[in-house]
């Protein structure tokens, strides 16, 4: 276990901004010290430009642990392979090769960077989207294992493998079936077809090494049902001459970047019931971050990633574990009988607390209805993934000898608005929730995104308006900072 931070640091570093409805993100202790020097992080920025992203992949051993553990209570041999679209960071995939775990990769640049960093191919594995001949190439080159997504890919696999004289690792998509009211997928084989393609006209150039599916969301329930599908593909596949040795789960494993799920229930009860007009609005213009009030109620899904989750990890991967198959036993005891490993692909849950986010204040104006914005030294790629909002509050550090304005309205405080960012349209929200400042808030001072390492640095990041992208640092020994080889 990592060593907790001191929860009166933390509190000092909280008081700056904090939600209207607070959402308190969990921090480790190494962010919190980092956040103490606040002068050095000032000096940064200087160097490096605003934002900087900050990673240490210390962590990662630790969220790794939780799923081997839970996994070895099973009985059911595990292996991880980090998520490398999760994050670009090289730090990260050497500190993965250390740990002794794989890689998962989606571009043949990935795939390219991560060899040179040592990693050999029979630790990785291509589930990109879409994969050229040049990627296929590569992947078979290096032993790389790769996921067939459609009868097109595995044709030019084959071609690709036949033409090199070196059978290529493939292991074969599966679309679950989760049942009525559930929305096709677009990766994968059904079952059937995967059966039929295995049966005697399947090319001998490709070597069917496992079975692999991807599900949306988080449901324990629905992992069970794909691993009772995809248990029942292994056992056709081996009565075909097959020998899968495998079954890999993806990704999607749940994490918290809250701990308290009052705080998360209540900011939710807030926002419908000011949608509804029975309080004062909690977001910019009163957006509704993917629900909508319609006739007295509230409707939709929201379109945000679930911050609090109460079963993440190891205690999520033991439940799957545990739970019958429809056949009769658990999922752990039909891996175990079938001498089958469980593999998966985390990303956000791999680098939990493996980064910060951190950028300069640029100004601060009122709107004519008296809401401040606060002006950073970043656009909004720079700190979003495919979800609405980045729904955790932020800190505010102010260095003890940064560029100040005169004294007013802002400096002094308490205000209330929202952080805005580099881009020109009048969406360019960093957050959507409304914040407080207690004691105001002065040009020069930073602003730091929590808990950032996972798809939030990275997955959407754009040099639009040719403003160059953030830099990422790594914290090594005694806190010293150096450029990721991805930058360096």
């Amino acid at each position: 276990m990592l060593p907790a931070p001191d929860p009166a640091r933390v509190a000092v570093h909280r008081r700056g901004c904090r939600g209207v409805t607070p959402l308190d993100g969990r921090l480790e202790r190494w962010q919190v010290e980092f956040c103490d020097d606040t002068d050095r992080i000032e000096g940064l920025l200087r160097t490096h430009g605003s934002p900087i992203n900050v990673i240490d992949p210390t962590p990662m051993g630790r969220n790794a642990e939780e799923l081997t553990d839970a996994a070895s209570r099973a009985g059911v041999a595990l292996s991880l392979y980090f998520a490398r679209k999760a994050n670009k960071a090289l730090s990260l995939v050497d500190e993965a090769r250390r740990l002794g775990l794989g890689v998962d990769l989606a571009s043949e640049r990935e795939l390219v960077q991560v060899l040179g960093r040592g990693v050999p191919g029979e630790a990785l594995v291509m589930t990109a989207a879409v994969k050229p001949a040049a990627l296929l190439e590569l992947c078979v080159r290096s032993g790389t294992t790769v996921v067939a997504d459609n009868r097109d890919e595995l044709r030019a696999l084959a071609g690709v493998a036949a033409a090199l004289g070196t059978p290529a690792r493939t292991a074969l998509r599966l679309t679950a079936d989760l049942g009525p009211g559930t929305a096709p997928s677009r990766f994968g084989f059904e079952r059937a077809e995967a059966l039929a393609l295995a049966a005697g006209a399947w090319d001998p150039a490709l070597s069917l090494v496992g079975v692999h599916f991807h599900l949306h969301g988080y449901d324990t329930g629905d992992r069970v049902r794909a691993l009772d599908q995809a248990v029942t593909l292994v056992d056709g596949l081996r009565a075909r001459g097959h020998d899968p040795g495998f079954i890999d789960i993806g990704g999607g494993i749940p994490m918290s970047y809250l701990d308290s799920a009052e705080q998360w229930d209540g900011f939710w009860t807030a926002h419908h019931n000011a949608l509804l007009g029975r309080g004062d609005p909690l977001t910019y213009d009163n957006h509704g971050l993917g629900v909508v009030a319609h006739r007295g109620e509230v409707v939709g899904v929201p379109a945000t990633y679930p911050y609090h989750q109460p079963l993440v990890r190891g205690r999520w991967l033991e439940e799957i574990l545990d739970a019958p198959r429809g056949s009769g036993g658990t999922v752990a005891a039909s891996l175990r009988e079938r001498h089958l490993e469980l593999r998966c692909e985390p990303g956000r849950a791999l680098v939990d607390g493996c980064g910060l986010t951190i950028a300069r204040v640029a100004h601060r104006k009122q709107r004519r209805d008296g809401d401040w914005l606060i002006g950073l030294e970043m656009n909004r790629t720079q700190c979003r993934s495919t979800s609405a909002d980045f729904l955790v509050d932020p800190l505010l550090l102010r260095p003890g000898h940064g560029p100040s304005d005169a004294a007013d309205a802002a400096d002094a405080g308490p205000i209330e608005g929202f952080l805005v960012g580099a881009y020109c349209i009048e969406a360019e929200l960093l957050t959507w929730r409304r914040l407080r400042f207690p004691a105001g808030v002065r040009t020069g001072d930073l602003v730091v995104f929590p808990n950032t390492a996972g798809y939030l640095m990275h997955i959407l990041e754009s040099s639009s308006h040719q403003i160059p992208l953030a830099r990422n640092l790594v914290v090594g020994p005694g806190g010293t900072t150096t450029l990721d080889p991805i930058d360096a």
